[in-house]
């Protein structure tokens, strides 16, 4: 990765790295600016945790503690801990797993904008919607075994030109767009 090997340059890599889990822990005492400074200090980075936090659109949840935290506003705040050191690549595992349509649909924009900006972002999901969305390019993988990487492009034109049809009609929008116009296109806290 960027010119270094693994087995020769482990600490230089993981400098270069940022990594959110499915599930993450915190320490339950401190409050995310406490994290975040907490996180800087092991990274040895100085950092505005106010502006990382405005970032993930949580400032006013600056003084409060993860565990008080919505499960969107949870997964906001472990993507902006990955952006503590300014990585090259982010990797995102299942970033989107148990949010309801708005904080997911929010959550696509913010890694989006952390793309736009430079980052490489390797997310897995088992959401086809969401890796067609996000993705430049998919790996679909079989049995630990990667079966087909492409372009989302790519990969539906090739099954549509092996004689693939949908027995429905795929209309222009499906439930979870209707749930987000129903209820409301900006991101709401619980």
């Amino acid at each position: 990765m960027a010119g270094y090997d693994l087995d020769e340059n482990p600490n230089t890599i993981k400098g270069l790295i940022g990594v959110q889990l499915q599930a993450s822990s915190y320490y339950p005492g401190l409050s995310l600016l406490q994290l975040i400074d907490l996180f800087a200090g092991l990274y040895n980075q100085k950092v505005d945790g106010m502006e990382l936090l405005r970032s993930v659109n949580l400032e006013e949840k600056a003084k409060a503690k993860f565990k008080e935290l919505s499960g969107g506003q949870k997964q906001r705040f472990s993507v902006a801990t990955t952006l503590i050191n300014r990585p090259q690549v982010i990797f995102l595992d299942e970033p989107t797993t148990g949010l309801d349509p708005q904080a997911r649909r929010n959550l696509w924009e913010l890694i989006k904008t952390i793309k736009a900006q430079g980052t490489t972002i390797i997310i897995t999901t088992h959401y086809m919607d969401e890796a067609e969305y996000l993705c430049d390019r998919i790996a679909i993988i079989d049995a630990g075994k990667i079966v087909a990487l492409d372009t989302p492009d790519n990969l539906i034109d090739h099954l549509v030109d092996s004689g693939f049809e949908r027995p429905r009609e795929v209309k222009k929008a499906n439930l979870e767009d209707v749930f987000i116009q129903l209820t409301g296109k900006t991101l709401r806290e619980a």
